[in-house]
């Protein structure tokens, strides 16, 4: 067995937030750290996608982060492969390549109560740390629908996120199964090549324009200033905030985007027939609000087919929908999004008393401030419950909990207390925090959504509000909700409250 690796915090994934943990870390250079992939590569879900048309639906100067200078960004929206390198010379930048481990996968995290440390098994050794930072992310496992004979297909079949151009070749009918985000953007490349191109929707997205472009030479150079690519992001943060009283149903401003979406697909789309298929039975921003172009009038195409329901079971080549409608195929492209709301790593995480994550959030995901979870002391989790958005910039999020991170460090180390653990209380006021913010939104008002979970029906991976709501709510730790253990090892006794918990857990509005 190799030694084990001892640091003071271990993080879980080279992503965005796993990257953004590790680069406060190293300007810091306070605190020992390891950052586990188990990728042979960063850039988490941008490394992982590389379907034809990747992009983001975020404006590269707030997909970025505040605290990197300003990167020389071609267009208004980033290709996936510029993120990509954008988080590589991050790394590089930084100097963080020498803690990355690639290729090392955690197989377990386990709680030592006696040494108050985070025991990790990975493919590569033992890793003993103080702190543990998830941070895999929303979008690492992707789902595979259940469909009836899908083993029989004698085609090939490729999720989205696992792309293989080598399987395009000689597949000249594809079916594309779902129209979410990763489906609007590959079908207009898919539909150029291929003979038959048959795209399965069980229900149709709402669609605007991206108007999308790519910036003038003056316009780049003006951005590489950093006093300038701040006050464009700030601005951005700003205007894409106000797009929260949509989700919120408030006239005009849901009129005015559910107008704009079916202005598009009037405008876009001629046939009558084709264009009721297209149009939603459900609210705007019940389901994420897509951007393009050229979705609609690649449906149009004389060799793409376009089927209003599901796909519903294969026998060999022949694919059949809900509809009863068969087709004859030799690839099927599954954009079906990922394992957002039960993240599999869950079921690898043991907490006090030998508790799994996973168990503990059988119900659905919880937290306090979206970043910690009763029961489960020194951990913190990047991109997690209720940590998301629905209409800006998730790394602006992301931002906001390494703030938190860093203030619990200062805690640590201040107090000199060997662990904190946030309370039950605190853990169940957050969450009827979250449930009675959400109840008035869009997301709850009965589509099929990958932002609720689907036993509890409660919304798990949104926060509720707006982005500057989130970091007046949970940008700044304070130990007032925690349990705190301040005992050496050898000592007599146990956890004792930091502080006097407030009647209402720490609780604001600031919608």
């Amino acid at each position: 067995m190799p030694p084990t690796h001892e640091v003071e915090v271990a993080i879980v994934g080279a992503g965005f937030a796993g990257i953004g943990m590790a680069t406060q870390l190293a300007r810091r250079a306070r605190e020992s750290f390891v950052v586990l992939e188990r990728a042979p590569a960063v850039g988490g879900t941008w490394r992982d996608n590389t379907y034809p048309g990747i992009a983001c639906d975020i404006p590269a100067h707030l997909y970025s982060f505040s605290f990197r200078p300003p990167s020389d960004w071609e267009s208004l929206y980033p290709k996936g492969a510029d993120i990509q390198r954008y988080l590589q010379r991050t790394v590089d930048d930084e100097g963080l390549g020498p803690h990355i481990r690639l290729g090392c996968a955690l197989e377990q995290a386990r709680w030592d109560a006696d040494e108050a440390c985070w025991m990790l098994t990975t493919t590569t050794g033992p890793v003993r740390a103080r702190v543990l930072v998830m941070a895999v992310g929303r979008l690492s496992e992707p789902h595979l629908p259940e469909v009836d004979g899908l083993d029989t297909f004698t085609g090939a079949v490729m999720h989205t996120a696992t792309w293989d151009d080598e399987l395009l070749a000689g597949a000249e009918r594809i079916g594309v199964v779902g129209t979410g985000a990763s489906a609007v953007q590959v079908i207009p490349h898919l539909a150029a090549d291929a003979e038959e191109l048959v795209v399965f929707s069980r229900t149709p997205p709402y669609v605007v324009p991206r108007e999308d472009r790519r910036f003038s030479a003056a316009e780049r150079a003006e951005m590489q200033v950093p006093a300038n690519a701040q006050a464009r992001r700030d601005q951005m943060l700003v205007d894409a905030d106000k797009a929260f009283g949509q989700r919120l149903g408030r006239h005009p401003d849901i009129d005015e985007i559910r107008d704009r979406a079916l202005g598009h697909l009037h405008r876009q789309v001629d046939n009558p027939s084709l264009r009721d298929m297209l149009t939603p039975d459900y609210e705007i921003g019940c389901k994420r609000i897509l951007l393009s172009d050229d979705f609609y009038p690649a449906l149009q195409q004389p060799n793409v087919v376009f089927e209003p329901s599901a796909l519903d079971s294969v026998v060999e080549c022949k694919a059949r929908a809900v509809s009863g409608n068969t087709y004859d195929l030799d690839l099927l492209v599954m954009a079906t999004g990922f394992e957002a709301t039960r993240p599999p790593a869950a079921a690898r995480v043991r907490g006090r008393d030998g508790r799994v994550l996973a168990d503990h959030w059988a119900d659905g995901m919880v937290s306090y401030a979206s970043t910690t979870v009763s029961g489960f002391p020194n951990m913190f989790v990047l991109d997690g419950p209720n940590a998301a958005l629905g209409h800006n910039s998730a790394i602006y999020m992301i931002e906001t909990q390494l703030d938190y991170v860093v203030g619990a460090l200062d805690f640590l180390a201040r107090s000199g207390s060997r662990a904190i653990e946030v309370s039950a209380r605190a853990e169940e006021s957050y969450t009827a925090e979250i449930d009675r913010r959400s109840a008035s939104t869009v997301w709850l008002t009965g589509c099929d959504s990958w932002y609720v979970d689907p036993r509890s029906g409660r919304l798990t991976l949104l926060w509720p509000g707006t982005a500057v709501s989130f970091r007046e709510r949970n940008g700044t730790f304070a130990p007032e909700p925690y349990l705190i253990d301040p005992n050496p090892p050898d000592s007599a006794g146990g956890p004792e409250w930091g502080m006097a918990l407030s009647d209402n857990g720490g609780e604001h509005d600031g919608r």
